[in-house]
């Protein structure tokens, strides 16, 4: 199962990281989010212990979202020490992701 990002533990658990950290910004009225949650949840499932994937819902931490001025969902974050690496915008096929994963481990 994806990892739960929030305004509390995003710091923590995606920036002070020495793994690469895959976040998708979505809220649940988001129709394109939905199509995307079971790739990321596949992700997660397959990267388990090598990359932390997981979601953070806009609606719930506007702190996140603002930092990294998220203003189209669903947004996909790269993050590789603290910085982030890649940045993509809309739906994204689980192969597309798999791959920009797999360029920046």
């Amino acid at each position: 199962m994806a990892f739960e990002f929030t305004d509390d533990n995003f710091n923590e658990t995606a920036l002070e990281t020495d793994s690469l950290v895959v976040a998708d910004f979505w809220a649940e009225w988001c129709g394109p989010c939905r199509m995307i949650t079971p790739i990321i949840e596949e992700l997660a499932k397959e990267y388990d212990g090598d990359v932390v994937i997981g979601k953070v819902n806009v609606d719930h931490n506007p702190q996140v979202a603002g930092k990294y001025s998220i203003r189209s969902i669903p947004t996909i974050l790269l993050i590789k020490n603290g910085e982030v690496v890649k940045k993509h915008v809309g739906v994204i096929s689980k192969q597309a992701l798999a791959d920009l994963i797999e360029s920046h481990k």
